[in-house]
């Protein structure tokens, strides 16, 4: 709904500059912007990259609706899951939080999109009344309500039986949507219906892994893989093919591993799949990266930062110059944590250049290139380029050699600010990996302004978690991360011992805990005198710098993850 078509009530803009901290005059010139571009208001406002709920918290008081921020245990109403469409909940960020008697409460992300509400409101058979919730929120409460509705795997995997098999797999439309599988061959209609129910489940990893009596299939979920169905081995090389189609690559071709993309919808969403085929004994292996942008939120505030950390961080990300280093293994988050950087800064005053190997996310007035080392464009030669775009803040997706390095340093010396990434296991022994690829140990020191530890830890189950008083096998577990019983609040900690929602594993969703090292004086002067990582890192705590363990300590404390998986990501952070 275009904002032009819409009288604001008088007191909105104030409401928004108290929130927002914004300037009434900015606020005008938005709020013309909207009615000239035929955007709402509220959209035109997150573009500008205002905190959403301080932009929602003002609508919510000026429209005299409900603003929801608190979702732990919220069970979605069948009222809304059995006539509500997926695609329609997930591209309007709607989902229903209660019943009250005959009335649904409905959190929507958007309060100017009447048309999206009046559509639902016909689709339910009771009254609706809507609330403000953020989008984040809403995107994985809806995920977790559809996990349990019924997914098509099995029906299409009893159409099979009969079906003629050879030949069915080679249909493909440019951008196949999953849930348009009406008249779909059977092959098609079951992977469209596995990544279908992979997406539901949160899923990164679809993997399709050839055995000696079937095809089992197995998603990754938080990080854990579990085994799904297992398709009869005859329909194995249709599949295959199919898989190879959909990434459009040679069908022919066994004996060599092949790599593709494809890009599949659900409904209005995007969601981009890196595929790769390898041949194994048992035949073809796929495993499909699936990378969904819609549910994807880069802020901040929902990754898993303190109020302490990200106070830090959102102070060296105004520096105008120096490097931001952020280091863990694959699969610790951090290209998520790079972009809730990026996405900050990204008001529209800045440009901001990233080089990326692959390009994951696109990024809102980011201008982000892809790494093609055929071509000759490699981390450091496209870095080399950049220096030439008239840059303020530039990413480089690794620093994976002497060159790459010494570039970032020269750009970060010369006045820009520069993030990246490094493969370590703290922050402290980052920077005794910089001098050891070859770099002055001066020229790391002036340049190298904030280091960034990161591993990733499973969150309680909210639907089963209890707080209870810990037995003497759960003591000597916290005693194992510094957690003495004192410290317990009430004496009591989390404990989930799963359910449904969970599948009964007791963890749901994913959080970061976070290692932040700021370069002081103090430090700078330590690595001009190449001491060692060990040296660094008592150094660094001596002056207030957490470790990682101590950060999954406090979340442990505040039930929002186990004393197991800090133990498990921590292994070898011993002070």
């Amino acid at each position: 709904m275009s904002s032009d078509s819409l009288t604001l009530p008088p007191g909105l803009l104030e409401i928004l500059a108290k929130e927002t901290g914004q300037d009434l005059i900015e606020l005008r010139k938005l709020r013309d912007q909207a009615s000239s571009s035929g955007q709402s208001f509220d959209r035109v406002l997150l573009t500008r990259g205002l905190d959403e709920t301080a932009i929602l918290r003002a609508f919510a008081e000026d429209l005299e609706m409900e603003f929801l921020e608190e979702f732990k245990g919220v069970q979605v109403p069948s009222a809304f899951v059995d006539n509500v469409p997926l695609s329609f909940a997930r591209a309007h960020n709607m989902v229903g939080m209660a019943m009250d008697g005959n009335e649904l409460l409905v959190a929507c992300a958007h309060p100017l999109d009447i048309h999206p509400q009046d559509d639902l409101m016909s689709m339910v058979p009771c009254s609706v009344r809507f609330a403000l919730a953020p989008k984040g929120e809403i995107t994985e409460l809806v995920n977790r309500a559809f996990r349990h509705r019924a997914d098509g795997v099995e029906d299409a995997l009893g159409d099979l039986e009969g079906a003629d098999i050879a030949g069915l797999a080679a249909e493909i439309n440019e951008s196949e949507d999953l849930l348009d599988v009406a008249n779909k061959a059977p092959i098609i209609k079951l992977v469209n219906s596995v990544l279908f129910q992979a997406l539901k489940l949160r899923a990164s990893d679809v993997h399709f892994q050839p055995y000696t009596d079937r095809m089992q299939v197995r998603f990754r979920i938080d990080g854990i893989l579990y085994d799904m169905e297992g398709i009869p081995k005859k329909a194995q090389d249709a599949i295959t093919s199919r898989i190879k189609v959909m990434g459009q690559m040679d069908i022919a071709e066994r004996r060599l591993p092949q790599d593709g993309r494809a890009s599949i919808r659900i409904g209005d969403s995007e969601v981009d799949v890196r595929i790769s085929v390898v041949p194994t004994a048992e035949g073809e292996r796929c495993v499909l990266r699936l990378l969904d942008k819609t549910a994807r939120s880069y802020d901040l505030e929902h990754i898993g930062l303190d109020e302490k950390n990200l106070k830090t961080l959102r102070h060296f990300l105004n520096f105008p110059h120096g490097i931001i280093l952020v280091t863990g293994p694959t699969g610790s988050g951090k290209t998520t944590t790079l972009y809730g950087g990026l996405t900050e800064i990204s008001t529209g005053e800045k440009n901001i250049l990233t080089i990326e190997d692959p390009v994951e996310y696109q990024l809102d007035g980011i201008s982000q290139v892809q790494v093609n080392t055929k071509k000759g464009l490699t981390f450091a030669a496209g870095l080399r380029s950049f220096l030439r775009q008239d840059p303020d803040v530039m990413m480089v997706g690794e620093i994976r050699d002497l060159e790459t390095a010494e570039i970032a340093i020269r750009a970060a010396i010369t006045g820009h600010l520069v993030f990246s990434t490094v493969h370590t296991n703290d922050a402290p022994s980052t920077v005794t990996r910089l001098i050891d690829l070859g770099l002055e140990s001066y020229l790391v020191s002036s340049s190298l302004v904030l280091v960034i530890a990161q591993r990733l830890v499973r969150t309680m189950c909210q639907t089963c978690l209890t707080w209870v008083e810990p037995n003497e096998q759960e003591i000597a577990t916290l005693r194992a991360i510094g957690v003495e019983r004192e410290m317990l609040p009430e004496g009591k900690f989390a404990r989930s011992p799963g359910c449904e929602d969970c599948f009964h594993s007791g963890y749901q969703g994913r959080t970061a805990i976070y290692e932040l090292l700021p370069m002081t004086e103090t430090l700078r002067e330590l690595v001009m005198n190449n001491v060692s990582a060990a040296e660094l890192k008592r150094a660094a705590i001596a002056s207030g710098m957490r470790t990682l363990r101590q950060d999954g300590t406090s979340k442990v404390l505040a039930g929002q993850t186990s004393p197991a998986e800090v133990m498990r990501v921590t292994q070898l952070d011993i002070i």
